[in-house]
């Protein structure tokens, strides 16, 4: 792949993503916590203890090559993001709540995500594979994840009505950019794509339902109402595809690292409407939950 377009293109366009996000938080979304602590809480165990765990545990039962294990760690250690608001909105969960965790898990991420990837390459990759996280690279996650997002609450904070227009040409941009760079990865592997989709496809399906249904289970088992447990099914179920593909692009620097995350954003859709609309049909459409900081999801 064009080094001019891994250096340069991909930070860029991640940055105006992650900018994207920013426009739909406000200091406000961090402290919402206080308001639903246990939601918060479980969701976020379950996302950075639980699901990473059993990423792990699937690399290790599918035997995966080592950079494709290490695809898959990063794919979970990845938060998630507008899409999963998104879901939950048309699937009627609690769209305050996610947006709290998505802002939450941003700057979470900046920190867990290097020390689950680095964790994942030691561990993995064998001495004759050298690739590594080290401090530098640490420091370019944490810029692209963080720097973009509080930009966008800055602007979201000053300029309001142009925070309003942006809403829906980030997220077009969001997804045209996602299709953009599965297929630039994929013609890169494309003497590999049938072995990858072999190797890992059946893992990414079964992660996602899995991160699903616990992100569902488990709030209800500790007695969240039903839509706060999908805003958490779907925060914990869709993970930013786009920010783990440009990580093992750019940073990484390894297309093979980013084959899980590209297969997986190629089902990932699907699994969440179904899921969804399983939900919709086991226990009906649960009552509309008022969205105090609304982000004009219609646009």
């Amino acid at each position: 792949m064009d080094s001019g377009l891994i250096t340069v293109i991909l930070p860029l366009a991640l940055a105006i993503i992650m900018m994207g996000l920013g426009l739909e938080l406000t200091p406000k979304d961090f402290a919402r916590v206080t308001k639903q602590p246990k939601a918060v809480m479980i969701a976020l165990f379950t996302q950075l203890v639980l699901l990473v765990g059993i990423a792990f545990l699937l690399c290790k039962l599918f035997a995966l090559p080592p950079l494709l294990a290490v695809g898959v760690m990063l794919l979970a250690a990845s938060p998630g993001g507008t899409t999963a608001n998104l879901y939950s909105y048309l699937f009627k969960g609690d769209v305050a709540l996610n947006i709290t965790l998505t802002a939450i898990n941003s700057v979470l991420a900046a920190v867990t995500l290097p020390l689950i990837v680095n964790f994942s390459i030691h561990h993995f990759i064998n001495d004759g594979q050298q690739i590594n996280l080290q401090l530098g690279k640490i420091i370019q996650v944490f810029s692209i994840i963080i720097v973009p997002v509080c930009i966008g609450m800055t602007i979201r904070h000053f300029a309001p009505n142009f925070t309003q227009k942006m809403h829906r040409p980030v997220r077009i941009f969001s997804v045209v950019f996602l299709i953009l760079i599965i297929a630039a990865a994929f013609i890169k592997e494309r003497n590999n794509i049938a072995q990858y989709f072999t190797q890992v496809g059946g893992v990414t399906i079964l992660f996602c339902m899995i991160s699903l249904t616990l992100g569902y289970v488990l709030p209800r088992l500790i007695s969240v109402n039903s839509a706060q447990a999908r805003a958490c099914a779907f925060e914990i179920g869709i993970h930013n595809g786009t920010l783990a593909v440009t990580i093992a692009l750019t940073v990484i620097g390894n297309t093979t690292v980013a084959m899980p995350a590209a297969v997986y954003s190629l089902f990932m859709y699907f699994i969440a409407a179904g899921f969804g609309m399983l939900l919709n049909k086991l226990e009906g459409t649960p009552k509309s939950v008022q969205d105090d900081n609304p982000i004009n999801l219609k646009s």
